[in-house]
């Protein structure tokens, strides 16, 4: 192999790597959204990493592109429709539940810092 396919094949197996990982990372929190107890989150993580597992020796480039297309496809197939947001994060529940005040609009305080009517 040539310097120039060499540096070619590393670069293509850290983007499938990294496609991987993203795919496993993203089926594994689907996964928690599907489970209502935690006991069937396990089992369902568990069968979850045999699926990557048994695919985890292949060394052929294309295969390997071809079987990341498939898992995408069934995760995008399979996603849960209802997913759990944290309230706070963007898309939850509390998300800019307070928004700061649009431009243009002036808070003003009513309190008096003079000595006139004041109770003391």
């Amino acid at each position: 192999m040539s310097v120039t396919s060499t540096a070619a094949y590393v670069a293509r197996r850290a983007a499938q790597k990294e496609r991987v990982r993203i795919l496993y990372r993203r089926a594994l929190k689907d996964t928690l959204n599907w489970a209502v107890h935690r006991h069937l989150f396990y089992q369902d993580a568990s069968e979850l990493r045999e699926r990557f597992d048994v695919n985890k020796h292949v060394e052929d480039l294309d295969t390997i592109d071809r079987l990341i297309a498939d898992g995408e496809a069934s995760h995008n197939k399979w996603r849960h429709p209802d997913p759990y947001i944290v309230p706070w994060a963007p898309g939850g529940s509390k998300f800019t539940r307070n928004p700061t005040p649009p431009s243009g609009i002036e808070l003003i305080n009513d309190s008096h810092d003079d000595d006139q009517g004041c109770c003391l």
